[in-house]
């Protein structure tokens, strides 16, 4: 069994001095996809941005290590130099920016390096065919005026791009048609190998059906609440979230 890329040990995470996450242990070798999934509030999307070092959700206990680093000795930036990316469950608008400039500088900044203009438009043409970009979606401003398709879309071209050693995927099958969510998946799948290690949050199963993890996890009140392989989740599919204690369900209502 590969080395785990991210091994958290009791981590508590406090919002606003409310804790939210309640001694976590989860653990993530490099080159697989785990699932964390969990009714509304469990705790999940709280996970996410600490990990990638939002400054409202403030470690209180535990550690974090992402490739035998200390994670919570670093900023954020840091934490994406070293390989981390979060792709998130609400996408920010930036208007002025142009997707091209972003990206490009997103790349720049993770390698520390300045990337050729031939080379980025190279590597950008091709990732864009990846999640089925038109060319003229280079010049748009990031986000703006985008569909909830276009946007998680996006975000899986960033993750492309960048090449991260691990990937926090926080809802990011929320909002989206069938055919979005096949082409998202489609991108993520694209990149699932030896060198990425992955970890999609999802509150429903549906995602799981086009990206069947490694490993499934449950989160309820702050704690992981249970491990198991791919047929844990068909099982929350089928019984939603009661035995711990939610009558929410795990597949998404039509």
């Amino acid at each position: 069994m590969p080395d785990p890329i991210l091994k958290i040990t009791g981590l508590e995470v406090a919002v606003d001095n409310t804790p939210i996450l309640k001694g976590v242990d989860l653990e993530v070798p490099q080159g697989e996809v785990h699932a964390l999934m969990g009714p509304n509030g469990s705790g999940k999307s709280t996970l996410a941005y600490a990990l990638a070092g939002h400054p409202r959700y403030e470690i209180t206990g535990g550690s974090v290590l992402f490739g035998g680093e200390d994670l919570a000795e670093m900023a954020a930036d840091e934490r994406a130099q070293k390989g981390l990316f979060l792709a998130m469950q609400y996408p920010v608008e930036v208007p002025g920016v142009s997707v091209m400039n972003f990206l490009r500088t997103a790349v720049n900044a993770s390698r520390g390096e300045e990337i050729p203009v031939r080379e980025f438009a190279k590597l950008f043409k091709e990732k864009s065919a990846l999640l089925q970009f038109d060319p003229s979606f280079s010049d748009r401003y990031l986000n703006e005026g985008f569909s909830g398709g276009e946007k998680k879309r996006h975000e899986i071209l960033q993750m492309a791009l960048l090449e991260p050693k691990f990937a926090i995927l926080d809802e990011t099958d929320s909002g989206l048609d069938v055919d979005a969510l096949r082409i998202v998946s489609e991108g993520v799948n694209a990149q699932r190998g030896p060198d990425l290690g992955c970890l999609i949050i999802t509150h429903y199963t549906r995602i799981l059906r086009y990206i069947t993890p490694d490993v499934v996890h449950v989160m309820f009140e702050g704690r992981i609440a249970q491990t198991g392989g791919p047929e844990l989740a068909e099982h929350l599919e089928d019984k939603g979230y009661v035995e711990f204690g939610s009558h929410e369900p795990a597949n998404a209502p039509n």
